[in-house]
């Protein structure tokens, strides 16, 4: 476990650190694209955050192949050269799209070739459980296709669900986390060397969000832009692929006694393949919700809005950080439920914490107007919006020239993180403010 957590801390702090060089490189670099009519954000914010992000997945796999347990998995098996394959390239496409925004079909062409070079180099599925009659191999050709698909799937469903500050990487975190308790749980309890991959891929991929994600955090100072969203997709679907295609549901000892008993059994063999996809309920329900939401309206179902469940969210009056909070809630419940149902599916209590748990989610959903404070001795601690006697809306100006020269606090609601990385004036005209910046 130290080694896991000492992959983990390396690489967030690699990221960490050199997303503050990136965002300079993207602002020169020009990978700063105009606001669009259902943006939330107010000012042009750099991209290409995913340069950091690759290079802590780099720095990540490169401190676990020195270390002594970790170094196994680099000895006995090919999959982390595969990941590493599959990531540079998808990470490619990325960085091209945020400079040029290329077409969504040479996208989509670039995600399928990523997966198959991760096929080519033994990082696939081999074969599926069923209840009630245990293993089924695959053909070589339906566990590439599998492959394909679920990589492809999960990739499209995080760039999906990036729309807010801190969304995806926060989300993303939190699957990875569940994933990681998941599959050290098969390689330490059931002593499955197979799992070590898949638990080192999860390690990494929550350091990689965990270093990001004060950069991206409202207001956000840059974007992951799809150089990191669709790495840290394909991270995510290349642990599932890995504990699914290389831990024999054998080994585990699950397919004893009668069909109903390997029914409950079996759910375990099932969450490596499930656990990715919590972070697709959220965004898929999402893409239902506007399909139907525009073919109703008799528009495209591709044409863009402001119908998103984070637009409606902020509609009703929640703030951009608690509509952050609120689908962080959704998808923790849905992954450690997912993750608790696993261990022991035949709990009652399981069940019921969560129908209790949705129904304080349904609660906050109609609490908008709520701000909560925190108490005196935290206060050091928290955002200033969150502290005791906090202002929540500037004062207006009392004339025009007051207005121009008055400054813009940080964090304030309204002003994009491109700009408010600290205490700055207004960029109607900054020679009045007698700064250099």
């Amino acid at each position: 476990m130290r080694e896991y957590l000492l992959t983990l801390c390396i690489t967030a702090a690699v990221t960490y650190l050199l997303t503050g060089p990136v965002r300079k490189f993207a602002i020169v670099a020009g990978a700063m694209p105009e606001i669009r009519a259902r943006d939330v954000h107010r000012e042009p914010t750099p991209r290409l955050g995913g340069i950091a992000m690759f290079f802590g997945l780099c720095a990540g796999l490169l401190v676990a192949d020195h270390l002594t347990n970790l170094s196994e998995v680099f000895e006995k098996s090919n999959e982390p050269r595969a990941l590493l394959s599959g990531a540079a390239l998808i990470w490619l496409i990325g960085v091209l799209d945020d400079k040029f925004e290329i077409d969504a079909l040479i996208k989509l062409g670039g995600q399928m070739i990523a997966a198959g070079v991760m096929v080519m180099q033994g990082l696939t599925i081999l074969w599926l459980p069923i209840p009630g009659v245990g293993s089924v191999a695959l053909t070589q050709w339906q566990g590439t296709l599998l492959t394909v698909a679920l990589v492809v799937i999960t990739i499209n469903a995080v760039n999906f669900v990036d729309g807010l500050d801190g969304l995806a990487s926060g989300m993303v975190c939190i699957a990875a986390a569940a994933f990681f308790l998941y599959a050290y749980r098969i390689w330490y309890s059931y002593g499955i060397e197979a799992a070590a991959p898949a638990t080192l891929f999860s390690a990494i991929l929550m350091g990689m969000c965990i270093g990001f994600l004060p950069h991206n955090m409202h207001p956000a100072r840059i974007f992951m832009g799809d150089s990191g969203s669709m790495l840290i997709g394909l991270v995510l679907a290349a642990g599932a692929i890995s504990i699914t295609g290389q831990v024999d549901p054998d080994a585990l000892k699950l397919f004893v006694g009668s069909e109903k008993a390997a029914v409950h059994q079996t759910v375990p063999v099932y969450i490596p393949l499930l656990l990715p996809l919590t972070i697709i309920a959220v965004p898929t329900a999402d893409l239902v919700l506007a399909i139907v939401r525009r073919t109703w309206r008799g528009q495209s179902p591709f044409a863009a809005d402001r119908g998103h469940l984070h637009h409606r969210l902020l509609e009703i009056g929640h703030s951009h950080s608690r509509a952050v909070l609120i689908m962080y809630f959704w998808s923790a419940l849905i992954a450690f439920g997912a993750l608790a149902y696993s261990v022991n599916s035949a709990s009652m209590w399981i069940v019921l914490g969560i129908v209790i748990l949705s129904a304080v989610g349904l609660a906050l959903l109609l609490l908008p107007r709520f701000t909560p404070r925190a108490p005196s001795w935290a206060e050091h601690f928290v955002p200033p919006r969150y502290r005791r006697g906090a202002v929540t809306e500037p004062a207006p100006a009392q004339d025009a020239a007051a207005e121009e020269r008055a400054p813009v606090a940080a964090g304030v609601a309204g002003v994009n993180g491109a700009t408010a990385v600290s205490a700055r004036p207004s960029l109607v005209d900054r020679r009045n403010a007698g700064t250099s910046r």
